[in-house]
């Protein structure tokens, strides 16, 4: 398996850890509420941290709209 073929689940894996249950890929995480601006800024530096990708802070709403937009970031910006 590739690294691109477990990206998809490293990045849900991601998120699942700092809200704490299992999230759809196309969930709306702010949206709905289940991510606040402290789970934001959490999930934030995990992205930076695990994937060396920083997201700008005038776009974290935009690319943490769900799973699935997270990991079309990370893919366009690695």
């Amino acid at each position: 398996m590739t690294q691109n073929e477990t990206l998809p689940a490293e990045v849900a894996a991601l998120v699942e850890s700092v809200v704490l249950r299992l999230v759809r890929g196309d969930e709306r995480l702010l949206e709905t509420g289940l991510v606040d601006s402290v789970l934001a800024v959490e999930i934030v530096m995990g992205v930076e941290m695990q994937f060396g990708v920083r997201i700008p802070p005038t776009e974290i709403a935009e690319h943490l709209a769900s799973v699935d937009a997270l990991y079309s970031f990370i893919v366009a910006n690695r």
